[in-house]
């Protein structure tokens, strides 16, 4: 990426490889999936001086090209996982397990380069062994959003066996991945999308039941399938265009992680709604590099399943950027290196 703007802006071409520092290792990657993250950061919504070029990639799956000086635990020929979240290692908040709170915290693809690259070098503490039962295509679908969901999820909405959780815009990968923790978790799931696909894909996915939100007074179809209650717990990323919808859809006393806004950073907020009806609303950014243990673990399992909807030549990164952002895929949008 040279400039900012459109997908058009993502040029293919050649560049030095990446050396390999002490602590380093540098990885061939095999996939790289696309994240709405990529989008902000192409358009300067996130990260505006960042410096130019860059390679955006936050999701990265590959095998282990070289080590640098120092490094243990793993050799050339390891098929890994990326951790996208890098941190300085040694503060208060990274040894307390905290590491996506460090003041130094860095995204693979936003504030360093990334992997839409052949190769990609990253701190040896940001590697996991890939699951054998996993391509590479679902592979690299896993660290971003299931880190992210499991966040929301687990961390702060501490989601309950029984509870009624609403997944807002379900073919995302975030949500994606939120429905079937919450599944984990022994949630009753209603997921909410604007195509009957990919509703019945929800469903197929685990959600129990499920809501068009691009019809009026979507919100009011979430209460009746709670008995007039509401969600006890919500994951939204949706945006301004849905948020006093979200907030009408929650329950007295009910917990809102919010994680992102697709549709516009400029919401109206019903305050009355938020101190009469008690409710708490969390940001959310990312998880601590731990939670991916648990994820891969479940994902070896067989508990986990990454979604991947496209796959496309890395050459096809713009096209793979159109895909995402007109909304045209359930799941993971993936490009193949």
């Amino acid at each position: 990426m040279e400039s900012r703007g459109e997908a058009q802006v993502l040029r293919y071409g050649e560049i030095a490889p990446p050396q390999v520092e002490a602590g380093q290792v540098r990885v061939a990657v095999k996939a790289v999936a696309l994240n709405h993250l990529d989008v902000w950061v192409r358009k300067g919504v996130a990260s505006p001086q960042l410096p130019l070029p860059h390679i955006l990639g936050c999701d990265i799956a590959g095998v282990v090209e070289a080590v640098g000086a120092g490094v243990q635990g793993c050799r050339p020929g390891d098929a890994v996982v990326l951790n996208p979240g890098v941190s300085c290692g040694q503060c208060e908040r990274c040894l307390n397990g905290q590491d996506n709170l460090c003041p130094q915290y860095q995204i693979l693809g936003e504030h360093r380069w990334g992997g839409y690259a052949e190769l990609v070098t990253v701190p040896s503490a940001n590697l996991l062994p890939k699951p054998a039962n996993v391509g590479w295509a679902e592979a690299a679908s896993l660290p971003l959003t299931f880190l992210t969901a499991w966040q929301m999820v687990v961390d702060k909405l501490q989601v309950r066996p029984g509870e009624d959780v609403l997944v807002m815009a379900a073919g995302s990968g975030v949500s994606v991945a939120a429905i079937q923790i919450a599944k984990q978790y022994g949630a009753r799931v209603i997921a909410t999308a604007s195509s009957d696909e990919k509703l019945a894909k929800a469903r197929a996915l685990g959600a129990d039941e499920t809501v068009n939100y691009t019809r009026q007074d979507w919100f009011k179809e979430v209460r009746m399938l709670t008995g007039g209650k509401g969600a006890d717990a919500v994951v939204d990323h949706t945006g301004a265009q849905y948020w006093e919808g979200v907030i009408k859809a929650t329950a007295w006393g009910g917990r809102i992680s919010l994680v992102g806004a697709s549709s516009g950073y400029e919401a109206t907020t019903p305050l009355s709604h938020i101190f009469y009806r008690q409710l708490s609303i969390f940001g959310s950014t990312m998880a601590s590099k731990s939670r991916l243990f648990p994820i891969l673990k479940w994902v070896s399992q067989g508990k986990l399943e990454p979604i991947v909807g496209a796959t496309l030549p890395l050459v096809q990164a713009a096209e793979g950027h159109r895909l995402l952002e007109e909304r045209r895929v359930f799941g993971k949008v993936v490009l193949e290196v």
